[in-house]
């Protein structure tokens, strides 16, 4: 079980590099042909995007994992009976989206070149959505080859078709370029999802039955999915509602809102990116981690529990102390590496010091998740995000500039990985 999960662990890191390195590589390409304007569009964008990306998902991937992991089904009708569910969902996402977009666009975000971008996201979803749940069949078989293949060639595909066609977008204008950045996900999606049923079990029959989701199978999956989804979305939300809390309160506080789109766009479309590298990462560690955690809990094994919870933690500081030592000395030579600016410098300085902390978050709340703990996941989150968006509101008019937000961001790290860290020394003792 232990090199099964190293080997995994492994698979994943190797294989989330590559996609990581495509990933900034795509960042820098879309800033350096949309500009620091078309980037802070996108960015503009981005919290909207990742709000409904979580509604779609429903939090499958994980919930699909971890009751294939516990072999109670066949495996088959779990995953395809998963399918119409996800369907159903986003179909109703996609008509909310249609509705919603012009009063988001109007009186929310306050640029009416987010309507395109925010029409684009609908088309999304059901793509990713679907991709979700077979990627959360092999991460409960633990087999990381087809999630880590189906990633690198999704990235290889999105990068091909931004340096193809923006260059012809742009001529046109800055939204129709950072609308195709969302587009992308469609072909890059649809690629995903193709890949992933070939790796398939070649014996099994697929029939029109095994799309008819079972009782027993959707409750298991609504027990791990809806509160697991509900702190998602919650923290999806308070991203959502970040800009708007800044374009509102800075704006009172006396600040132009060109300002506060450019130097929001620093933070997010720069500083929060670098700090991000490791996620993929932990987030990686932490899929590998969940069916292993799942597994020796129905065991009632404390004792593997703790040692396979303290190897996900090792392998995730392995990674996060280095990216946070280089991001606190030098954060000026990788910001002119990387986006040709020195932008976002001082918010990396005081930054990466407390994402280390969100970088053990990952396995901590992996371990929440295999110990049927997701509600308590929920709740730690909606107190985070409470703290984060208060602190937001309040410092906004001290007029120190976007620095309210750093704040934010390291109360709402440091208040959530402690409660984590409780929790989970609540179970392991």
């Amino acid at each position: 079980m232990k090199e099964r999960f190293i080997k995994s662990t492994i698979i994943l890191i190797i294989g989330g590099g590559i996609t990581k390195i495509l990933g900034m590589v795509i960042r820098i390409c879309m800033t350096r042909l949309a500009g620091l304007e078309g980037i802070s569009l996108y960015m503009l964008v981005n919290p909207t995007f990742s709000l409904f990306m979580t509604m779609s998902q429903f939090s499958l991937p994980n919930s699909v994992a971890k009751v294939v992991a516990e072999d109670k089904y066949n495996n088959k009708k779990l995953v395809l009976g998963a399918i119409p569910l996800t369907l159903v969902l986003n179909i109703m996402l996609i008509i909310i989206i249609i509705l919603a977009a012009p009063f988001i666009t109007t009186y929310l975000l306050k640029d009416p070149r987010c309507y395109l971008p925010i029409l684009a996201i609908a088309l999304v979803l059901p793509f990713d959505a679907i991709s979700s749940v077979i990627r959360g069949y092999f991460f409960g078989k633990q087999k990381m080859l087809p999630h880590v293949l189906s990633n690198i060639l999704e990235q290889i595909v999105r990068l091909t078709l931004i340096l193809w066609i923006t260059p012809s977008l742009m001529k046109t204008s800055v939204t129709n370029a950072v609308t195709w950045f969302i587009m992308v996900n469609v072909f890059s999606e649809s690629l995903s999802i193709t890949i992933l049923y070939f790796f398939l079990p070649k014996k099994i029959k697929i029939e029109k039955e095994d799309f008819i989701p079972q009782k027993e199978e959707v409750k298991d999956l609504l027990q791990i999915s809806i509160p697991t989804t509900t702190g998602r979305l919650i923290s999806s939300l308070s991203y959502f509602l970040e800009p708007i809390i800044l374009t509102l309160c800075l704006t009172k506080a006396g600040y132009k809102n060109e300002f506060i789109t450019t130097e929001y766009g620093v933070i997010t479309g720069y500083a929060l990116p670098m700090l991000a590298l490791p996620n993929f990462f932990t987030g990686a560690i932490s899929s590998a981690l969940l069916p292993v955690l799942t597994k020796e809990y129905a065991r009632k094994n404390k004792k593997e529990l703790k040692k396979k919870l303290q190897l996900g933690i090792f392998f995730s500081l392995l990674i996060g102390i280095p990216v946070t030592i280089l991001l606190v000395t030098v954060p000026t030579l990788f910001l002119k590496l990387i986006y040709h600016t020195s932008h976002g410098a001082n918010y990396l300085r005081i930054l990466a010091p407390i994402f280390l902390l969100s970088y053990i978050e990952a396995p901590l709340g992996t371990l929440l998740q295999a110990t049927n703990r997701a509600s308590k996941l929920m709740v730690y989150n909606l107190c985070g995000v409470i703290l984060k968006t208060m602190t937001l509101f309040l410092t906004c008019f001290l007029k120190i500039g976007l620095y309210p937000l750093v704040i934010a961001l390291s109360v709402n790290i440091l208040l959530t990985t402690f409660l984590h860290l409780r929790e989970a020394k609540k179970i392991l003792t």
